[in-house]
C-alpha cells in the first residue's frame, strides 16, 4: 500500500472510530465510509495526496468506490 492511499485510508478510519481495518475492496460508498457529507473533503484530500487535480463533471464513482480503486486510479506508480 502507497503512502498516500494509507493516509486516505487513516483519513476514513479516524472518521469511523468503529472500525480498526478497511479491506482493500470493502465499498467505501456502500458501507457509507464515505457519505455525501464528507466526499468533497475526501475528494479535497485525494487531490492533495496525489498532487493531481479532479474534475468533478468527470470523476467515476468507481474511481473511487474502494481503497483498491483509488490506488490504481491516483497512487500507482508510473512506468517509464
Amino acid at each position: 500500500m502507497s503512502e498516500g492511499l494509507e493516509q486516505v485510508k487513516q483519513w476514513i478510519l479516524k472518521r469511523h472510530p468503529e472500525r480498526t481495518d478497511i479491506a482493500p475492496d470493502t465499498d467505501l460508498i456502500d458501507n457509507r465510509l464515505i457519505d455525501s457529507l464528507s466526499f468533497v473533503e475526501f475528494v479535497f484530500l485525494l487531490e492533495q495526496l496525489s498532487g493531481r487535480s479532479i474534475d468533478m463533471d468527470t470523476l467515476e464513482v468507481d474511481e473511487i468506490r474502494t481503497l483498491a480503486a483509488i490506488e490504481e486510479q491516483f497512487f500507482k506508480a508510473e512506468v517509464h
